[in-house]
């Protein structure tokens, strides 16, 4: 359903296997609905119906508009806001998000139906994890540590980030990389992690900033544009055995 971090066609669909070297939540299940895959922790697997039924009812909103505005499926660039005013508020969050990076608004599918399902769910649980192909919504916690998946790089799977804070917060934690799934990338990066306000912004950002890693020299330099970005608190990119970091985060061996 999608030009960005999704599948190029909906029945196309490959298996999250960096899932299996995860540590097993007390809660966790996955719920799959064509090419969008979420894995849930926080929740018990009672609310497996519920979670589909949310998914579904977000593709099925966004489908429906793209329907009715196909040109919109194939932008690359970011298309204004106001030309769409009927746009569902999944549609909205797409565009304004992928406005502030600089790319097409299918680029932020993923996080952007992450966070949708996961706002949702926040009424059965104040304490949850929402991930969608590398695209993650956290919530109610003050601290979290995630690895990092960055294919055949050596540094993939070895080190991650830790985000803290006084209070349980909300954001988004969103990764691109050029050599691993079918996302479209015009870039060599093995992975652009990004830390937004949002999963729709993280999600676009990440894409943006991937795009633009063509060699090592290129790292540090997308790390300060996409903290220069309103609503980015931190960034990671990792090409080969070289990495950059910045913003409001911690490195972390795993």
């Amino acid at each position: 359903m999608s030009k960005g971090d999704e599948s190029q066609h909906p029945s196309r669909y490959r298996q999250r296997r960096y899932r299996q070297s995860a540590e097993s939540a007390d809660f966790s299940f996955e719920v799959r609905v064509d090419e969008s895959d979420l894995w849930i922790s926080g929740l018990n697997q009672d609310c497996k119906p519920l979670v589909y039924d949310r998914l579904l009812h977000y593709r099925n909103v966004l489908e429906a508009f793209l329907q009715r505005c196909p040109e919109w499926w194939d932008s690359l660039v970011p298309v204004d806001v106001a030309l769409y005013p009927l746009a569902p508020p999944v549609a909205r969050q797409m565009m304004t998000a992928s406005k502030i990076a600089g790319v097409g608004p299918m680029a932020a599918v993923a996080g952007t139906l992450a966070e949708a399902v996961g706002r949702d769910l926040l009424a059965f649980s104040a304490e949850l994890v929402v991930e969608n192909g590398g695209d993650v919504f956290l919530a109610g916690r003050s601290e979290y540590s995630l690895a990092i998946f960055a294919g055949a790089s050596p540094l993939s799977g070895c080190i991650g980030l830790k985000l803290a804070a006084e209070k349980p917060f909300c954001c988004g934690v969103c990764t691109s990389s050029a050599k691993v799934g079918h996302s479209l990338s015009f870039g060599r990066a093995d992975a652009v992690t990004i830390v937004a306000d949002n999963t729709a912004l993280a999600d676009a950002v990440a894409t943006a900033m991937a795009n633009q890693v063509q060699k090592k020299t290129d790292l540090a330099r997308v790390i300060e544009k996409a903290l220069a970005l309103d609503g980015v608190s931190g960034a990671v990119a990792i090409l080969g055995d070289d990495l950059a970091a910045g913003g409001d985060l911690k490195l972390v061996e795993i």
